[in-house]
Parts: structure tokens; sequence; C-alpha cells
């Protein structure tokens, strides 16, 4: 029904009333970005009420068709055949759709976080490539620049450690060093799935964050992005 409140900003205001002085209780959304088929994040963002958007890549689309790699998930199985039927199994050319269409996000939507930057080795865990040959860091770098363009914020999410599935953070200390050296903003996220999982490996994600030369966090408040120092 037209100008009635949905129910779920409803429960929103009654938690940010029952925690107010407690807890700083915010609306976003991950927006999974698929050119040609998801919705504007700006649209979602003013049609949803929401506080902020992250913007992520999850499903990879190459350019022939509409069907898309699944990158995600607990089976790396399903991102091998994805793979090989998508891309012939060339990783280079899959791995160049994904950071392709992570710079179409930054260049087309308006959001404020991208989400797991390097979401793409999830599943790779050296099989293969390795993140240090030169044609994946060029497009690594590539999209460093744009976000810094932009003046996004990154997320580093710790989620892909806790879960067995990664052996460094969502992005790793190489985008990390990239980030700080061109001034980029980072915040801290676990990316839970469960109430248990709201701090996992933060203690470990803080000490590498301060390796890599970052003093401060961004975090959401009273309607804007404000930087706190990490401690």
């Amino acid at each position: 029904q037209a100008g009635t409140e949905p129910a779920y900003v409803k429960e929103i205001k009654r938690l940010q009333e029952l925690y107010a002085g407690r807890m700083n209780i915010l609306l976003a959304l991950e927006a999974d970005y698929i050119p040609g088929l998801s919705y504007g994040f700006s649209t979602q963002k003013s049609n949803l009420g929401l506080d902020y958007i992250i913007g992520s890549v999850h499903l990879v689309k190459n350019s022939h068709n509409d069907v898309l790699w699944f990158i995600d998930g607990p089976k790396r199985e399903i991102y091998d055949k994805g793979l090989n039927e998508l891309f012939g199994g060339d990783i280079r050319k899959g791995v160049t759709a994904y950071w392709q269409q992570i710079n179409r996000m930054i260049q087309e939507e308006e959001f404020d976080i991208i989400g797991h930057l390097d979401k793409i080795k999830m599943h790779n865990q050296g099989r293969w490539f390795n993140e240090d040959e030169q044609w994946y860091l060029d497009l690594v770098n590539e999209t460093i620049a744009l976000i810094a363009e932009k003046d996004l914020i990154v997320e580093v999410n710790t989620r892909g450690i806790y879960k067995g599935r990664s052996e460094t953070l969502f992005p790793g200390e190489y985008i990390l060093a990239g980030l700080k050296e061109r001034g980029v903003r980072i915040t801290l996220s676990s990316d839970a799935h469960q109430p248990h999982e709201l701090s996992m490996w933060f203690e470990d994600a803080i000490a590498t964050i301060k390796n890599s030369g970052f003093k401060m966090l961004s975090t959401f408040s009273e309607g804007k992005w404000t930087e706190v120092e990490l401690t």
C-alpha cells in the first residue's frame, strides 16, 4: 500500500529506540553487481531507505551470454565447473572478467563500500594462478586506482579465514599496501552470517591492518562516515 512504512523499517526503528545509547543499529545492504541484470544501487538505496550499500561481485558474467560463474559458496567444484564452462578453463580470462566487472561496478554505480575485493582468490588456493603474477597484479593495480579516484571505502573482510577458505584476508596484504599508498579508506567486517561470527578474527585482522600502515578505520554514525583510530 502506497505510503505504508515497510515492516522491516518499523522493526529497525523499534530496535534503534530499544538500544539507543548502547548500540548503533543501521539498515544497509550488500548488493550484487551483475551487468545488465542487477538493479541500480542508488535506486535500491532510495527505495529501501538504506543508510549505505556494500557493492560486491559473486557472479561473474562472460561477454557472450547471461550464464554466470559463481565464485563464492563452500564448494570449489562449482567454481571449477563454471570456469571450465564459461571460460574454457582459462583462468586468466575468468579472473580478468571478474576484475573488469568490479571496475564497471565502480564506474557505473553509486555506493559506499566495496565488499571482499579479491574474493576471486577464495577457491583458487594456489591451484590455478599465483597472486604475484604480473598480469594479476596489473588487474589489481588498475582497480586500486579506480577505487582511489572514486573515493570508495574498502571492506577488510575476515570471513574467508575463520571459515577456512582463505589463508589471507579479503583483500590480501599486497592490496592493503596499495590502498594505503593511495590514501583509500578501509572498514572492518566479519561478513557474519550468524551472531557468533560478528567479531571473528578481528584481533588478528587489526594487527595485519596496522602492519600495512593504517591507523584509522571508517565507521558510519549519525548519517555520515567518520574515521576512528585503531587501538
